[in-house]
């Protein structure tokens, strides 16, 4: 459901963007072009963001990933950063323009 809206914000504040809407469809596109961040849900159909990590870790794929989830238990936090993860946000609890800065921290844009 953010995922467009956010795309939209991305660009107007000059990213370019592109989306993958599940994580088979994620590991193609990182399989053929380069990218500055992955921003990354957890939850997605086909190959879920876990199994995104696990793909990248594999190839040494050192792309910076930003983790977006609902998934706020010690546990799962405990399990993303484990990945070496830029960073991660809980959706629920997070504003767009805030996600925006948390990309421009993780690709050093002051």
């Amino acid at each position: 459901m953010i995922a467009k809206p956010l795309a939209k914000r991305m660009q107007l504040f000059g990213f370019e963007v592109k989306n993958a809407f599940d994580g088979e469809e994620a590991l193609a596109m990182l399989g053929k072009e380069k990218f500055d961040l992955v921003l990354l849900d957890l939850m997605m159909p086909k190959v879920d963001g876990f199994d995104v990590l696990t793909a990248m870790k594999a190839k040494g794929d050192a792309t910076p990933v930003i983790v977006a989830t609902n998934l706020n238990e010690e546990k799962d936090i405990s399990r993303v950063m484990s990945f070496g993860v830029a960073n991660y946000y809980v959706k629920s609890d997070t504003a767009l323009d805030e996600i925006i800065e948390r990309i421009k921290i993780t690709l050093g844009i002051t």
